[in-house]
């Protein structure tokens, strides 16, 4: 278990990298690292950004149950989901599904396309997943913009935790409010959808990957109600809350991108558009 002074210490050390785009060594190569120790940290990492004038409005989920872990530099035996908050600093809407990034300060980011969910509502703690879906006030496209301050893209997962979930930007396509017919079948539809990924650095596009659910236990839906369990283990965090915005892991690998590229997604089996953001 970390000395708190030692959890605020890396607290202190993290926000330093990430403002002057600097690497940092493995929290976890000087001393073992517990995932609730890494959660300690980022009780103080949300302590300190508030402070600085930042408000969380809602959180990122990482590393939900479909992906391949063995290519996300991973490097210790645990295989769990994991969330972290998001800011609005750190969110921002596309205009007509639109949008330019700059990648200026951004450590060694990638890209990843994601469903977001708004909640209308806040859910009762012993919500099923039909009951959680009942709460989503929209649904949405979004890239997340991943970034990771230890080299080569390698750590374990509690170091993963406490870098902000690698959490960079994120950048929202047009909501979509549900009607009380889709998120009565959202698992369903979730479950049959499809997405896939291009880049470009001029007129010709590049397939990069295609993303897509096996069944209704591998999906968004799955990954929020995993989150709502987990915070009933945290009492030191919030629980899900109404207005609450939520990106629900990754559908494809995460890709490196660099300034000049574009990247456009296309979805099948779902009501949502597709996504071109170019990088600078």
């Amino acid at each position: 278990m970390l000395m708190s002074s030692q959890a605020s210490r890396y607290a202190h050390q993290l926000l330093d990298a990430r403002a002057n785009t600097r690497l940092l060594p493995l929290l976890s190569s000087s001393e073992p690292l517990s995932v609730d120790d890494a959660y300690d940290i980022a009780r103080r990492v949300l302590d300190i950004r508030v402070a600085q004038g930042e408000q969380p409005i809602g959180r990122k989920i990482g590393f939900t149950v479909h992906k391949t872990w063995s290519q996300y530099g991973v490097t210790d035996d645990v295989r769990i989901p994991i969330w972290a908050h998001i800011y609005d600093s750190t969110v921002r809407f596309a205009e007509d599904n639109h949008g330019k990034q700059c990648l200026a300060g951004a450590l060694q980011p990638r890209i990843e396309p994601e469903i977001v969910f708004k909640l209308r509502q806040t859910p009762s703690p012993d919500a099923t997943i039909d009951e959680l879906a009942e709460c989503i006030e929209w649904m949405a496209h979004g890239f997340e913009i991943v970034a990771c301050p230890f080299p080569n893209w390698e750590f374990t997962v509690a170091d993963s935790i406490a870098a902000f979930g690698l959490h960079g930007t994120l950048i929202i396509g047009e909501p979509h409010v549900l009607s009380s017919a889709t998120r009565h079948n959202l698992a369903q539809i979730l479950a049959g959808a499809s997405v896939s990924l291009s880049s470009s650095t001029d007129s010709t596009g590049t397939l990069r990957a295609a993303g897509f659910f096996n069944n209704e236990a591998d999906s968004p839906l799955h990954a929020l109600w995993h989150l709502h369990q987990l915070l009933k283990t945290q009492p030191q965090f919030a629980p899900l809350a109404a207005g609450e915005i939520i990106t629900t892991g990754t559908w494809t690998d995460a890709y490196p991108i660099a300034a000049g590229q574009t990247w456009i997604t296309a979805f099948s089996g779902v009501a949502l558009p597709g996504l071109t953001v170019s990088f600078v």
